[in-house]
């Protein structure tokens, strides 16, 4: 920094140009006489000698990211290994601990010097593991040092603290705060992320607070501190279960993806107490994890004789299940979690405890009437509305997003990320609002979403609106809707029907005013049976000739499709 660039004269530049190409044709002919010694044959006649170390000394002392010559550095020092006397060898030893410290001079990121050094020392009887926690900083490295020297994690905190005293915006001293408090304050049934007890808790909180009261602007302690906040890994859990008569399927959502059937994931379906074997399958065929999957039922498990069948869907790994019965007379059953009960949207945040949030709310509050448009501030003010209280703070969380995309210190580029954030909000206060009114009605019409996401945990609606937003297309997941009826998409962008597919019950849909641009995108509806109209006025298809013959022959079932 602060060094003048100098322009080079033409006889300058051609003579730097020359010493390019003559260290290049040095280092390519040092490479070529390495491989030349380390072929096969040459193994054989002894040719993996010292002379190789020196050869690749050569090479790897100007581009240290050659991970054969380390492979080859590490042959020959095993060789030497049975021929050098403890003497010789505690020589060789040192002076190649020297030369990965030339080299880390050189690239001080180079993996293959880091990864030679670990090795290295790993054969050493008596490393000195002291002097390496003092020599280097390098975070794995200096976490692989910590391990084997068995330091205590109290003592490594120690070193963090510091390291942040000095610098706030070390973030890999805050994140490596985050890996090494859970060690220290072991919480059960917090899963591997872990969760702090609240007195620690409360003292990380005035440590960053310090930090990004000083300078707002900096990131590495904002990230921190959403960490603080979070909450441990959900456990595993089967959410719904849904037995349709109609269509003789079992449908079963997840609170994460899973693949069935691999060695991993595996099902077991019980009817009336009796294990049924199934094939289990994606709603949108592709058989690629996915927090939805369904199986066929045999005629028997369904037969409308019988007072009731007990359907029992066991997830081994997932040590979860569900159970629902289907009465006669009935054409459907289900049992399902509630997301209001369950905080299934409290997933980047947490109620620790409610008083010690509000006090960060407030905090924070404080902080952006002194720093209106600080990003990272205005975020965590959302974040922290979500955990107490989503549906309470809805629109003051609305009113800081539009505070936020018009803040200047915004990217242009993360524009779009903050408004799928926004979309994500106000689908799950929707799906909040849905249970509590115990409907399977959801209206998300006119709120300008740009993105759909939770769909596996509309797997009972019935009727769904999305018309009036800027979504640009209908995502695969959206097959996870068995029992959609009615799906309203009107004066949208889209562009793309891919997951309008093996929806078996949808009757009615509404595209008015998007963007379809010829009738080959509607082929997916080829897979909807009970589809009888479409309304698809207003997109660029309808300009077509002859339109009206070539839908009637690609969605022949459609009985009125209007244009």
């Amino acid at each position: 920094h602060g060094r003048l660039k100098v322009k080079t004269s033409e006889e300058q530049a051609e003579a730097k140009r020359l010493e390019r190409e003559q260290k290049l044709k040095l280092y390519q002919s040092a490479t070529q006489t390495v491989f030349r010694k380390v072929g096969p044959s040459e193994r054989q006649a002894g040719e993996l000698d010292e002379s190789v170390l020196e050869l690749t000394s050569q090479i790897l002392g100007a581009n240290p990211d050659f991970a054969t010559l380390w492979n080859c550095r590490r042959e020959v020092l095993q060789r030497l290994e049975a021929q050098k006397s403890p003497e010789e060898l505690a020589a060789l030893v040192k002076a190649e601990l020297g030369f990965l410290e030339s080299c880390l001079r050189v690239n001080p990121k180079s993996y293959g010097t880091w990864h030679h050094r670990c090795w290295l020392l790993g054969r050493l009887p008596e490393p000195n593991w002291t002097r390496e926690l003092e020599l280097f900083h390098c975070w794995d490295y200096r976490r692989f040092v910590a391990a084997q020297a068995a330091v205590p994690p109290a003592e490594e905190l120690a070193f963090t603290d510091s390291l942040i005293t000095r610098n706030f915006s070390n973030y890999s001293s805050w994140h490596y705060r985050s890996c090494l408090l859970p060690q220290l304050h072991p919480q059960p049934d917090s899963g591997p992320q872990g969760r702090l007890p609240e007195d620690v808790l409360l003292k990380e909180l005035e440590l960053v607070q310090n930090a990004f009261f000083t300078d707002p602007n900096d990131q590495s302690a904002w990230f921190y501190h959403r960490w603080l906040l979070g909450r441990a890994d959900p456990q595993d859990a089967l959410r719904c279960l849904h037995v349709s008569r109609d269509e003789a399927c079992l449908t079963v959502s997840f609170s994460r993806p899973l693949l069935v059937g691999s060695r991993t994931d595996t099902l077991l379906l019980m009817v009336d107490e009796s294990p049924l074997a199934v094939e289990w399958r994606t709603p949108d065929g592709r058989n690629q994890p996915s927090h939805v999957w369904l199986c066929d039922l045999p005629a028997a498990s369904l037969n409308d004789q019988l007072p009731q069948h007990t359907f029992r869907v066991i997830w081994t790994a997932g040590n979860a299940q569900k159970e629902c019965v289907l009465l006669k007379g009935r054409q459907e059953c289900w049992c399902r979690d509630s997301a209001t009960d369950e905080q299934l949207f409290r997933c980047d945040l947490s109620v620790e405890k409610s008083t010690v949030l509000q006090s960060e709310l407030e905090s924070c509050k404080e902080l952006q009437e002194l720093e209106p448009e600080n990003k990272w501030c205005l975020l965590t003010i959302i974040l922290l509305m979500r955990a107490l209280d989503p549906l309470l703070y809805e629109k003051e969380t609305l009113q800081y997003f539009q505070t936020l995309k018009a803040s200047r210190a915004v990217d242009p580029m993360r524009a779009a990320y903050l408004d799928d954030l926004r979309s994500k909000f106000l689908l799950e206060n929707s799906v909040l609002k849905m249970e509590y009114a115990e409907v399977r009605v959801l209206h998300l019409g006119h709120k300008d979403l740009t993105m759909l996401c939770h769909l596996e945990q509309l797997l009972l609606v019935t009727h769904l609106d999305l018309s009036h937003n800027r979504l640009q297309a209908l995502p695969p997941a959206l097959a996870a809707l068995r029992c959609l009826e009615v799906l309203q998409a009107n004066d949208n962008a889209i562009e793309s029907l891919d997951g309008v597919t093996n929806l078996p019950r949808l009757q009615e849909l509404f595209l008015c005013n998007n963007r379809l641009p010829q009738p080959a995108v509607l082929q997916p509806l080829a897979s909807c049976p009970k589809l009888v109209l479409l309304n698809l006025q207003g997109n660029p298809l309808c300009q077509a000739a002859g339109i009206s013959e070539q839908l009637a022959e690609l969605l022949p079932s459609v009985s009125s499709i209007l244009t």
